[in-house]
Order: structure tokens, then C-alpha cells, then sequence
């Protein structure tokens, strides 16, 4: 008989809203994940730099594993070997007259008799170097390299499995293994450390960090996976707030059949007026932590200009103990100190030019540097840092853009107003790709004849931060 005022009309309800929460909850995280493999740039193993970082390349090690079943050199497997057993059961029940009544049935399922599996360090190489991936504690996707059923006819049953056998055995196994292989496609998200042996990163585990991913499925499965499962667990939110409210009219031997608008409803409420919310929620987070990245990104860029800043006043007196006080010399050695500072795009100061091709320069004119051991040392090293601040402008460019345009995305446009979100400056490659100074070698200061003496600052100004001229001296002091 319906009892309108059974408690179970609002418990069941308020159970079903519950699980709702938690699996729209689940839907955020998953969608503040796919929201960081959209944002976060592919960097090349020669520009990680400290923090969360998202890479590719191929698995390489020198000491190879050697997996169980199929015998391949990988980095990381593991295998499983199941036995199918099957049952009959007989059991008593009460039927719905309270007589007391005896059935059988069949039952059956896979049971895992042996497993194993290893793991070691290993190198991630792309077509600009390697860096070292300590896999402990990653979230590992890998795949199958081996899957294979037999009975125990086959001589696999017992050279990898094991003698005996489980009961009510049907003698079928279930032979499977899961690897990363050495040379294999990977795409990797993780936190960049230092190392303990060498000053180099690595990506290892921290227990801090949003997301250590080892993938050998590609950066656009992984967020097609995670997109599906955020509307997954969104739709299935809907189900369970819809049911519970069902359940609770079932207990209450209410007509289910007539009040399906009532679930409707639930559901309904559920899609348009919950999943709004956690949207706004994940769009606001996701947007503030782009600008967090950008940040990031432009003090990596900061952090190789002051770097390679404290290398320039030895790379000065290096050449002022040998070439003398020409010209030339000098303008080299002004240009060098003119790149002490480091100035963020957008903002006055000043601009920041490739020195190598300076300093290559210098060493035609003047072959003894090259006998200066010191010399070469500071030489290479600003190369290999100069080569890091292209790196580290190129992660910053790629960044910024992103951010600008979601900034300009709708409705994305809208939630960015409320964060006071503004667009950034980029910094343009000129400043590192192009000769900043051309260097007269004519005489010991005296320009060639016919030239023209203004003419030998022409470029000096090129490749700033911004599409226009190089700034005025206002925008230098």
C-alpha cells in the first residue's frame, strides 16, 4: 500500500544527491586533468626545466629488462597467468509463498595463479638529447605484447605457468603481459627535479604534484580519455540523482510508472544546475593556473638571462687581457655588458641579444684566445646557455600564446574577466636567432672607406621584445 510518508522518500533521495557529488566531483578532477594536458607545452628534453613538465620521445636504456612471456628488451612489464575454473552450486532459497525450495546453477570465472613484473630507470630521448625518467610511482599505460589462451595440451601451460592447478580447474590459462618496450613512443606529464649524481633534471615522482603520467598512448588518446571520462562520470551523476529518487518511491510502493517527470526532473537539475557549476569551477582553476605557468615560464627565462649574466664579466676581462683596446674590441665588450639585466616582455629595459656570434667573432680576430683553456670553457658555456634561453623562450612563447587565446575563447572570455586576466607580451625570436651587432674588421677603428660610421650599429637594435623598433634610450635606462 503507497505510504507518502515513508522516510525512505527522502533518505534514498538524499543517498542518491550524495553519489552524485562524489562522481561529479570525480568528473572535476578528471576535467582539471584534461584541462592540463590542453594547457601544459611539449617541451624538448634539452628545456626541462624545474617543475611539472610535459614531454616526448622514445624509452632508451643501455641495460634493457628482459620480459617474462614474450622475451622482448623493455623498461618496464608486467604478466599474469589465469586459470578458468567452473562450478555447479546447489542452493536452497524461499520462494515468494514461503516454501523452501532447491536450485542449481553454474558458476565460473578466471582465477591468477602467477604474476610478476619489473621496472627500471631509463632515458627519454627526443631529437635534441635525453633526460632521466625514474618510472616509481607513475601512473604507467602501457601495452600488450602478449595474450594468448591454451589448454595443457600446449607446451606453454607449464614452461611459464605454474604445476598445479586451482579447484574445479577447467585446465585453460590465460597467458598476458603488459610493457613498456626500449625504443617505444612515449608521452610523458611529471615533475623535472635535480639529480643527486650529476647537475642535470630528471622526472620523478613527488608526492605534491598533479599529475606523473607514462604513457605509450600519445598526448592526444590521453586527453580524448580523460574528456570521456569527465562526461562519463558527469551523465552517470544524472543516473544516480534520477534513481535515487526512484528507489525511494519503489520502497514506498508508490506508482514508479507515473512519476517518471520526478526523475527527469532530478537529472535535470543535476545536468543544468550542478554541472554549470563544477564547469565554472574547473574553467576559473584551469585559467588562474595557466597564468601560474606563465609566470613560471617567463622566471625560467629570467633564470638563464642572470645565468648567463655571471658568465659575461669573466668572458670581458678574458678578452680584454688579450686584444687590447681596438674599436671593435670595445663595442663587443659594451654590447656584452649591455646584457646584465633581464627584462620581462612588455616592460621598459633592456633588450636581450645573442652574444655568440659576437664572441665567434672575436675569436677569428683574435686566434691566442683559443689557447685560453678558461676562455673556451666560458665560450662553450655560454653557447649551451644561450641555446637554453631559445629553449626557455620558445616553452614561455608557446605558454603565452595558449593563454592569450583562451583569454579571447568564449565563453572562456567571460570566467577570464572575473580572474582580471590580461593578455602577455611575447618574446620574439629575433632577439636570439639573429646577429644583434655587425662587427666591422676593417681597420682598428676606423670605418671602411665609403661607409658610412652610423651604419655600424645597424641591427643593434633588432629582435626586442615587441613588433616595433628597438626602443629609445628612455625605455634603455
Amino acid at each position: 500500500m503507497p505510504d507518502p510518508s515513508h522516510p525512505a522518500l527522502w533518505i534514498a533521495p538524499l543517498l542518491g544527491a550524495l553519489f552524485a557529488a562524489l562522481c561529479l566531483w570525480r568528473s572535476y578532477v578528471l576535467a582539471l586533468r584534461e584541462r592540463l594536458v590542453a594547457n601544459l607545452p611539449t617541451s624538448k628534453t634539452t628545456g626541462v626545466f624545474i617543475g611539472l613538465v610535459e614531454l616526448e620521445g622514445r624509452a632508451r636504456t643501455d641495460a634493457p629488462l628482459r620480459s617474462f612471456l614474450a622475451e622482448e628488451d623493455c623498461v618496464h612489464y608486467t604478466w599474469d597467468v589465469s586459470e578458468h575454473w567452473s562450478r555447479t552450486v546447489t542452493e536452497t532459497y524461499t520462494d515468494s509463498k514461503g516454501r523452501s525450495r532447491t536450485r542449481t546453477r553454474r558458476e565460473s570465472g578466471w582465477k591468477s595463479v602467477a604474476s610478476g613484473g619489473d621496472t627500471i630507470d631509463f632515458f627519454l630521448e627526443d631529437d635534441e638529447g635525453e633526460v632521466l625518467v625514474r618510472p616509481a610511482g607513475a601512473d604507467l599505460e602501457t601495452e600488450t605484447i602478449f595474450s594468448e589462451t591454451c589448454g595443457r595440451w600446449d607446451d606453454l601451460y607449464y614452461a611459464k605457468g605454474p604445476p598445479g592447478a586451482v579447484a574445479h580447474s577447467d585446465h585453460r590459462r590465460r597467458f598476458t603481459e603488459q610493457a613498456i618496450v626500449n625504443g617505444a613512443d612515449l608521452y610523458i606529464i611529471g615533475r623535472a627535479n635535480e639529480r643527486d649524481d650529476v647537475v642535470a633534471p630528471q622526472i620523478a615522482f613527488e608526492k605534491d604534484a598533479r599529475m606523473f603520467l607514462i604513457s605509450t598512448r600519445g598526448q592526444e588518446a590521453v586527453r580524448t580519455s580523460l574528456g570521456r571520462g569527465y562526461w562519463g562520470w558527469t551523465v552517470f551523476a544524472g543516473f544516480l540523482a534520477a534513481g535515487g529518487v526512484a528507489v525511494g518511491d519503489a520502497i514506498a510502493n508508490l506508482a514508479v510508472e507515473t512519476r517518471w517527470p520526478n526523475y527527469v526532473l532530478a537529472g535535470a537539475l543535476t545536468w543544468f544546475a550542478v554541472a554549470p557549476l563544477v564547469w565554472l569551477l574547473m574553467a576559473y582553476n584551469g585559467l588562474i593556473d595557466l597564468r601560474h605557468r606563465v609566470e613560471s615560464a617567463w622566471r625560467q627565462v629570467d633564470i638563464q638571462l642572470e645565468r648567463r649574466a655571471t658568465l659575461i664579466p669573466n668572458l670581458v676581462r678574458a678578452v680584454q687581457a688579450l686584444a687590447g683596446h681596438e674599436r671593435d674590441t670595445q663595442e663587443a665588450l659594451a654590447q656584452m655588458r649591455t646584457q646584465l639585466g633581464a627584462t620581462a616582455p612588455g616592460e621598459r629595459g633592456p633588450d636581450h641579444h645573442q652574444l655568440r656570434q659576437r664572441v665567434s667573432i672575436l675569436v677569428e680576430r683574435y686566434p691566442e684566445l683559443t689557447a685560453d683553456v678558461n676562455f673556451r670553457q666560458l665560450q662553450d658555456e655560454l653557447i649551451a646557455t644561450e641555446q637554453r634561453i631559445a629553449l626557455a623562450r620558445a616553452y614561455y612563447n608557446e605558454i603565452a600564446t595558449h593563454h592569450n587565446v583562451r583569454l579571447l575563447t568564449v565563453p572562456e572570455r567571460w570566467v577570464a574577466a572575473l580572474a582580471n586576466l590580461r593578455r602577455r607580451e611575447l618574446v620574439h625570436a629575433e632577439a636570439f636567432e639573429r646577429e644583434a651587432v655587425e662587427v666591422r674588421l676593417v681597420g682598428a677603428g676606423t670605418p671602411a672607406h665609403g661607409a658610412d660610421p652610423s651604419a655600424e650599429h645597424a641591427g643593434e637594435g633588432e629582435g626586442t621584445g615587441d613588433d616595433s623598433s628597438a626602443p629609445s634610450a628612455q625605455q634603455r635606462d
